[in-house]
């Protein structure tokens, strides 16, 4: 078959391509908006009651009201960005006569989010920015992996997390999060601790450490062996409290016990998250089959979190002190090699997710500290720019090459429009060698999503 350039226009209308079920782009767009409306109420709805649970406590009225605002308003945005979309399609099909490979999904796309992202509050706008493009970001590198334009690099994840984090603990370490208010600092301060963040060293009385064996070594005289062992083990932890510590390090007590608490203490919350996750998305399953209790909580697979957490914070915790014991001296800069060498752990959790998610946060923070110092120049609009950019490659890849998008976005799409993403009829754009409408029946089948309408007026 003959491949057409992109720019070549395909001779076919929006009721063939955009709403083969219906002659009428009116009643299509309005389904759309029906479909769009429920299923967008539906997700923030969640959301929002999370959000508002998370709290621990009973919300205030103004609160409730805040709470509902920004549920209607976030419906909103969700709905419009479904709706629009189907409605630019048959506006610009109307307008240029036809169809070619960017007006075919791209640019109505572009318009739409770019219409939606004006309805959502300012205040979300950077935090649906920073997701669309990590997912973004994923596709494209999938489209051009199809194209045999790169290639996967083993373990590309775990670089792309070490460099991000690496970076991410330079600003954290230079006690950045003063300037820059993000949620991202909060986790290093709770993994590792405010003692890798540059400040001036307090004086440590010598008496310190005297007082810390005294309070460790107190034991109850008992000669059961529960108590005996107390004591054994206390007396254990007392001897590793007080082991050796650079005077520039500015943890409390040695720098052995600094690296092995670290990580036996985020090791125990990974292994908490994760049981608890079990339990609570497979109860059903367990009370059903108990049998499965042993393959699900006795697994190596649930120790993956623990591993990665874990480990992460005992090897950077034990590459910083390394460094100041080597050096005889501390910097920021260290927090780069010590973030590399402790990405290591992210092996045993890759996820490519996670690591887009820090790559874009990286640069998000990177490009924010340029603003403020004057190397790069604040472009106005940039978030909504991105986010509209990254979104039409999102429908783009979901219209032409669904099979390069992640299945959970798919699925995504599918249930916001109430089945039509997949309903839409591509068979013209084949032309365009894209193998479109084979990758639709394979995207269906493997995400589960029969071509069928859920809704109708």
């Amino acid at each position: 078959m003959q491949v057409l350039s992109k720019l070549t226009s395909v001779p076919i209308t929006c009721k063939e391509y955009v709403h083969p079920w219906t002659d009428s782009c009116t009643i299509a767009s309005a389904e759309f908006l029906i479909v769009a409306v429920q299923d967008s109420l539906r997700i923030y709805s969640i959301v929002y009651l999370l959000s508002l649970a998370m709290r621990g406590r009973i919300p205030t009225f103004d609160e409730l009201k805040r709470t509902v605002r920004g549920l209607l308003q976030s419906t909103a945005f969700l709905t419009m960005s479904a709706f629009s979309y189907s409605m630019f399609l048959c506006v610009l099909r109307r307008i240029a006569g036809s169809y070619n490979f960017y007006t075919s999904s791209y640019i109505p796309a572009y318009i739409a989010a770019f219409v939606s992202i004006l309805v959502e509050r300012p205040s979300r706008r950077g935090l649906l920015c920073l997701y669309v493009s990590n997912v973004a970001t994923e596709t494209g590198w999938n489209i051009l992996k199809s194209r045999g334009l790169v290639r996967s690099l083993p373990y590309g994840e775990i670089l792309i997390f070490g460099l991000s984090t690496a970076t991410l603990l330079y600003y954290y370490r230079l006690n950045r999060q003063k300037d820059y208010k993000d949620s991202m600092f909060d986790v290093f301060r709770f993994a590792l601790g405010d003692s890798e963040v540059m400040k001036p060293i307090e004086a440590q009385p010598e008496s310190r450490r005297s007082r810390d064996t005294a309070r460790s070594s107190r034991n109850v005289s008992s000669y059961t062996v529960i108590q005996a062992a107390v004591k054994a083990y206390l007396n254990v932890i007392s001897k590793v409290k007080t082991m050796a510590k650079h005077e520039l390090c500015q943890h409390k007590h040695s720098c052995v016990y600094n690296t092995l608490s670290g990580g036996v203490r985020m090791f125990s919350i990974g292994l908490g998250i994760q049981v608890i996750m079990k339990a609570v998305f497979q109860a059903r399953r367990i009370i059903r089959r108990p049998e499965i209790f042993k393959r699900t909580f006795l697994s190596k697979e649930i120790l993956k979190l623990g591993m990665f957490l874990g480990g992460f914070t005992s090897l950077y915790k034990m590459s910083s002190c390394l460094l100041r014991h080597i050096t005889n001296n501390d910097h920021a800069a260290y927090a780069i090699p010590s973030g590399l060498i402790a990405s290591a752990a992210f092996g045993y959790y890759s996820d490519s997710t996670i690591a887009l998610y820090i790559m874009w946060k990286t640069l998000q923070m990177t490009y924010n500290w340029g603003i403020e110092k004057g190397y790069v120049p604040k472009v106005p609009g940039f978030t909504v720019l991105l986010y509209c950019a990254s979104t039409a490659l999102l429908f783009h890849a979901a219209t032409l090459e669904p099979m390069t998008l992640r299945p959970s976005y798919w699925k995504f799409l599918y249930s916001i429009s109430g089945g039509r993403i997949s309903v839409m009829d591509r068979s013209g754009f084949d032309v365009y060698g894209l193998n479109t409408s084979g990758q639709i029946r394979e995207v269906s089948k493997l995400c589960n999503t029969p071509r069928e309408l859920k809704f109708r007026i």
